[in-house]
């Protein structure tokens, strides 16, 4: 027995050290053959964007990725001392003016972006459209069903962008690589989605709007806008349906207008889907939160760890697994560009809809709508 034991712990020390990967040495880890690694792009400057509302730190990584587009950061509105010493620090290239008018009616700017409380969002996008401008948000974009209504009106009225800016899918390195994979049929066609978003509560750190739905709609609007959007994307859906949705406030009474925990399964005309989304990321992790998206296809499927890969040497950043009928592989994804800025930038520039079409963008947001609205409350009561 001794013997054996000992052998056992040799075999799992060698298998660590073969990969990199602990406990799976047949994981081969792979990184050149899938991706180019490179400097970040940047694109020459060809376009010109404002900010009106940075009360999520969100609207960092949307301005860093539209000035890698190409576009010229000219000037911000905000209303918060506090928020505004670090932006300024951030972006000095940029003029803090004294209302939103001055950036809406700046006749240079064509792009405004913002993550202003998300009640304020939908409103705010309606006058950057009727002042003849495109518009990308932080999520949630639109908290309710009846702001979705008139946006849609504004937006077909005026034929502006109305763009709400999916972070995890357009700004996590691990899930664009997915998304080229599945685009060159690696994994065969995609049936179902499976999308968590765990995420860390930082209590002190949050905002009174934070722990009231009427503020920000709700967990799944909110925080499930992404995963909804992924679901869409990768089974190439443009239709759908709620099939059934949870919410809940299991662990925090003292906030009892905050939803802590949700899920959903969606179907649509391409393939099945099921959401989790919940504010229990433990502080023993080493990032805010554990978000995961398995993709599962006719011959494979792909494993995203956006942000850790926890106990294996990878630790934090995006990771991505691929398992089809000709190898299983591990690659880091560290080099992967990340194009939304350059699509969004030329869709304002040439009226396409290469970064993400209005109908997805409208369609990804209902279901997300539809689901809070209908979620059974499940909330564990004391």
């Amino acid at each position: 027995m001794k013997s054996n034991a000992s052998n056992r712990r040799k075999f799992l020390h060698d298998a660590s050290l073969l990969s990199g990967l602990a406990f799976m040495p047949s994981v081969k880890d792979v990184t050149s053959s899938f991706v180019t690694a490179a400097p970040e792009k940047v694109i020459a400057p060809r376009l010109r964007f404002g900010v009106v509302g940075i009360n999520h730190g969100h609207i960092y990584s949307m301005a860093n990725s539209i000035i890698r587009g190409g576009g010229v950061f000219v000037s911000y509105y905000a209303k918060e001392p506090d928020l505004i010493k670090d932006f300024a620090k951030r972006y000095p290239q940029a003029k803090m003016v004294k209302s939103e008018a001055e950036v809406l009616e700046d006749p240079s700017i064509k792009l405004v972006l913002s993550s202003i409380t998300p009640h304020e969002r939908a409103p705010l996008g309606i006058r950057v459209m009727q002042h003849g401008k495109d518009y990308m948000v932080d999520k949630p974009g639109i908290i309710s069903l009846e702001q979705l209504a008139e946006v849609r009106k504004v937006q077909q009225e005026t034929k502006r962008i109305y763009s709400i800016s999916f972070s995890e899918r357009f700004e996590n390195k691990a899930t664009e690589l997915a998304s080229q994979l599945v685009a060159q049929g690696k994994i065969g066609k995609v049936m179902q989605t499976l999308g968590t978003g765990p995420h860390r509560m930082s209590v002190n750190s949050r905002p009174d709007w934070f722990f009231d739905t009427k503020y920000y709609g709700g967990i799944i609007t909110d925080i499930a806008s992404h995963q909804v959007d992924q679901f869409l994307h990768f089974t190439g859906s443009t239709q759908g349906e709620v099939v059934a949705s949870q919410i809940a406030n299991h662990h925090h009474p003292q906030y009892p207008k905050f939803q802590d925990f949700g899920d959903l399964m969606l179907r649509s005309n391409k393939g099945s889907g099921y959401i989790r989304v919940d504010w229990f990321t433990p502080d023993g992790l080493n990032t805010w939160g554990d978000g995961r998206l398995t993709i599962l296809g006719t011959d494979g499927y792909i494993e995203v760890r956006k942000n850790t890969d926890i106990a294996s040497p990878h630790g934090t950043g995006s990771h991505l697994y691929i398992v089809n009928n000709k190898e299983t592989l591990y690659i880091d994804c560290k080099d992967v560009n990340l194009p939304h800025g350059e699509l969004l930038v030329n869709d304002v520039l040439n009226r396409t809809e290469t970064a993400m079409t209005q109908a997805h963008c409208f369609l990804s947001t209902e279901l997300a709508l539809i689901a809070q609205k209908n979620a059974t409350n499940i909330s564990i009561k004391a």
